[in-house]
């Protein structure tokens, strides 16, 4: 499966010089856990999370500190730039998604922004990929049987059950029209697998 089919699009980015609060804000009113950071002329520079955001927010209570309250506190920062993470990991929409799971568990990142050349086109997050493995099995081969019947309509016909995300297409053997069959199912967000039964002549 491809990016570009679990990717949330239209992207939501802040600009670097955004205020921390106004970010928050953001992230908050759009329910997203980060967002690309980008330049005054829409360049992508960077990526802020939540907890970036919070780091930035809250500075020490001086009531937790052994420091005397009057001792000198750092100013907690207050522009998006100060406290995003400025190596911006991405891909693009023909990125496989088993890649975006190997870059998350290995950079340790909740969302990636998905990138067309130099344009943000959208993000792809833990959250996309657990709502498309959460949709239910009736809901995945009726989505199946349509993408069959619109894109391959003259094709061979074949009986679709869903068990568990793993599509089972029963036909007649035809090799060609099997791997037809086969990218088409895979296409639909949530089918993991896509297994061949045949059907009795």
């Amino acid at each position: 499966m491809l990016v570009r089919e679990v990717m949330s699009s239209p992207v939501i980015t802040v600009r670097r010089t955004d205020p921390v609060r106004r970010a928050i804000r953001t992230l908050y009113d759009h329910d997203i856990t980060a967002a690309p950071v980008v330049d005054d002329s829409g360049r992508l520079v960077g990526v802020v999370s939540e907890l970036d955001l919070l780091r930035g927010e809250f500075g020490p209570d001086p009531r937790a500190s052994v420091l005397p309250p009057h001792a000198a506190q750092e100013p907690p920062p207050r522009r998006v730039m100060e406290v995003m993470a400025r190596e911006a990991v991405t891909v693009t929409e023909t990125t496989d998604v088993t890649t975006v799971i190997d870059l998350m568990v290995g950079k340790r990142i909740k969302s990636l922004p998905v990138v067309r050349g130099e344009e943000i086109v959208g993000m792809i997050s833990r959250r996309d990929l657990m709502a498309m493995l959460a949709r239910p099995d009736g809901e995945l081969r009726a989505a199946v049987e349509a993408a069959l019947r619109e894109h391959y309509p003259f094709g061979p016909s074949w009986d679709v059950a869903v068990h568990d995300g793993v599509a089972e297409l029963s036909g007649p053997p035809h090799e060609h029209a099997d791997h037809i069959a086969d990218l088409l199912a895979r296409t639909v967000p949530g089918i993991v697998r896509v297994k061949h039964l045949r059907r009795a002549p």
